[in-house]
């Protein structure tokens, strides 16, 4: 279980680098393609920390990639090229042009004949190296037989979301360098900016459980504050204080 967790999220936290979205940033779904039912009671048993661990709100299970998912399909040299030696090239051929549906197939029972001419090979999974393609709005990384397709689309909700993490981060700092006791109230006030305006209104309430704010203002100006540096190259004043 725990190996499954580890490569998926790992899978998923390279996604996120790829495509430049921090981590505290949520995202919305990631789809894993059952492997087989085993398979699947073993990731379900540690997707919270799963999802903890990537920060995306829910993981999707799907049993049939067609139409979902689009794989690809070569030979694995490394395993194949002593073994079928001068047939390479011609097994090579055949490989390549395997549909969708055979390559479902090779996956589900780890087993594949590959006829050429009056021989017969039988192969399994690692003879094969199989990639998925990117879809719309989708990132896919695969580890072996595992695959993770991660929704990259960030909704304003998900993006106040990800705002309101950043400014919980920032003042727990402010809070440790002022030197305030781990119990004491505080009151924020934020400079105004349309990103800082979206979080407050829709996360105050869980910045404020977060860091013991008793208030959260956002203001046109701040008066002895600090400058705070946000993602998207937001600055804003900040003034953390006592309640």
């Amino acid at each position: 279980r725990m190996e499954y967790a580890q490569r998926i999220s790992s899978l998923a936290l390279s996604l996120r680098k790829k495509e430049n979205i921090r981590v505290r940033q949520p995202l919305q779904k990631l789809i894993i393609p059952v492997l087989d039912e085993n398979f699947r009671s073993q990731v379900e048993a540690v997707e919270d920390l799963i999802l903890s661990e990537i920060n995306i709100k829910e993981i999707e299970y799907i049993t049939d990639t067609s139409g979902v998912l689009k794989k690809k399909i070569k030979p694995n040299f490394k395993t194949l090229g002593r073994r079928l030696g001068k047939n390479m090239k011609a097994a090579s051929q055949v490989i390549m042009q395997l549909n969708q549906e055979d390559i479902a197939g090779i996956e589900k029972s780890n087993a594949f004949s590959l006829v050429l001419e009056d021989q017969t090979f039988d192969l399994t999974l690692e003879d094969f190296e199989i990639t998925t393609e990117d879809i719309p709005g989708w990132l896919v990384a695969n580890d072996g037989p595992i695959t993770v397709a991660m929704d990259i689309t960030i909704t304003e909700d998900l993006a106040a979301e990800g705002m309101a993490r950043e400014l919980v981060n920032r003042i727990q700092n402010i809070r440790k360098n002022s030197d305030f006791n781990v119990t004491d109230r505080i009151k924020v006030e934020l400079s105004r900016a349309p990103e800082i305006e979206e979080a407050v209104q829709r996360y105050g309430d869980y910045i404020a459980n977060e860091v013991l704010a008793d208030s959260i203002e956002v203001k046109d100006e701040i008066a002895g504050g600090q400058k705070l540096e946000l993602p998207g190259e937001i600055e804003i004043d900040i003034l953390v204080s006592l309640a």
